[in-house]
């Protein structure tokens, strides 16, 4: 296994765990760094693609995909909790309406 592959594998592996606590955790925090982990999960599969070539110069195009992804990632990060911040202040929870019935 050479380390394109370990890399594309622990990609995917992060995925799948940010997606497995996004279905499973009803608590927004928790949601949102869900999807973070999924975006790193992303990100690393993009690096991983970046040297599928084998050439010692990487495809620059991932790369700042990479680049750019992790600027926007921020930014939504920061919406979302300044957005979380306001529903709990409102309704005193930090879950969304539906999840709340189900944990009652």
């Amino acid at each position: 296994m050479t380390a394109i592959h370990l890399y594309a594998l622990a990609g995917v592996g992060l995925f799948t765990l940010g997606l497995h606590a996004l279905i499973v955790h009803a608590h927004l925090l928790r949601k949102i760094l869900a999807v973070n982990v999924m975006g790193s999960g992303v990100f690393l599969l993009l690096v991983a693609l970046a040297r599928r070539t084998g050439e010692a110069i990487p495809d620059a195009v991932p790369q700042a995909m990479v680049l750019t992804g992790i600027v926007v990632a921020i930014a939504a990060t920061a919406l979302a909790l300044t957005l979380m911040l306001q529903l709990a202040a409102e309704t005193g929870h930090a879950t969304l309406p539906e999840d709340q019935r189900e944990s009652d």
